[in-house]
């Protein structure tokens, strides 16, 4: 494993993140995620992503169950808050009271005392931000955070809540935006206004659900067990498993053979290839896919070959920085 700072901060992460979005507390069995969990920790990741929202809190409770062994020093934690925990009306958003409550839940949930890293999981249209940021400020006040951080915000956004942070004195530090080789839409306003102001990506999706490990196959049914084929997260990948992307990503196994990688590895170099990067989460459903996934640490593409891969991938890439959207959580 090597290892990044998060932004311009102190704080030293892996560069993979294990990430628990739709795995733990839904997908796969708690044995299973608790083996993928033991799976990264072996490979050298000492850094979890997780939130409130999946799977309804039992994602961080399979994750607190999971780590309640580690040495707490050694390892780095980061959750976020927004999306609907309940049916009260409070029960979401980045109100005070929302923020405040959420990050006791979560540690409850994670057993521990703190998270490294707390996250805005989206942006939230009816509340100030700056209630939103002077919440963030109490709970790292309070130690129950070192840091802050974004999840999907523009750059915009992410200026606005810098400002404000920095006149909190407290340190924001990184946005959690969606990014692969098939899905660039921060590179033009994010990527630019983050390394303005010292923040890192930690991105997710970086092999866009599983379509750049080049499992899906055009004129085929996705396999079965894939998260194509499953009835109630196949919506997540679905817009990808089109011939015509199907067919491009195919075309990286020469590539990706030359270098003596997968097309999952290829696709996880050419995103920590991009220096606003300091991580890429992956998820898994299996301890193999973690082993695999963690060979692509240390890889440092040859500049043609970035450009090749981005010159098959550019018709069917999409890079429009609109795509970053802000949704009403209340909606």
């Amino acid at each position: 494993m090597e290892f990044r700072h998060l932004g311009r901060s102190g704080l030293v992460i892996s560069e993979l993140v294990y990430g628990n979005w739709i795995t733990h507390g839904g997908q796969v069995e708690e044995d299973a995620a608790v083996a993928c969990v033991n799976a990264a920790l072996e490979a050298g990741i000492t850094t979890f992503d997780t939130a409130d929202v999946y799977a309804q809190g039992k994602a961080e409770e399979v994750l607190g169950r999971a780590l309640k062994d580690q040495r707490r020093d050694g390892i780095e934690i980061f959750t976020k808050v927004y999306w609907p925990m309940g049916k009260g009306k409070n029960d979401r958003g980045l109100s005070a009271k929302h923020i405040k409550e959420s990050i006791d839940n979560s540690l409850r949930r994670l057993q521990t005392d703190r998270v490294e890293l707390y996250q805005a999981h989206r942006w939230d249209v009816e509340t100030p931000l700056e209630e939103t940021m002077q919440a963030f400020a109490d709970v790292v006040r309070a130690g129950k955070a070192h840091y802050i951080g974004v999840s999907e915000w523009t750059a915009d956004q992410i200026r606005q809540g810098a400002a404000l942070a920095k006149d909190l004195g407290i340190q924001f530090v990184s946005s959690q935006p969606q990014y692969s080789a098939l899905w660039r839409v921060i590179e033009a306003e994010v990527v630019p206004a983050s390394e303005e102001l010292g923040i890192g990506q930690i991105v997710w999706s970086p092999l866009a659900g599983g379509v750049l490990s080049g499992k899906y196959k055009p004129g085929q049914a996705a396999p079965a067990g894939s998260r194509g084929a499953d009835p109630q997260f196949g919506r997540f990948v679905e817009g990808w498993l089109k011939d015509d992307v199907l067919e491009r990503v195919q075309q990286l196994g020469p590539i990706a053979e030359e270098l003596g990688l997968t097309i999952a590895q290829l696709s996880l170099a050419w995103v920590l290839q991009n220096p606003n990067v300091s991580a890429a989460i992956i998820g898994a459903t299996r301890p193999e896919q973690v082993v695999e996934n963690v060979k692509a640490v240390g890889v440092k593409l040859p500049d043609e070959v970035y450009a090749k891969v981005n010159e098959l991938l550019e018709p069917v890439a999409v890079t429009d920085p609109k795509e970053t959207t802000a949704p009403n959580p209340r909606a």
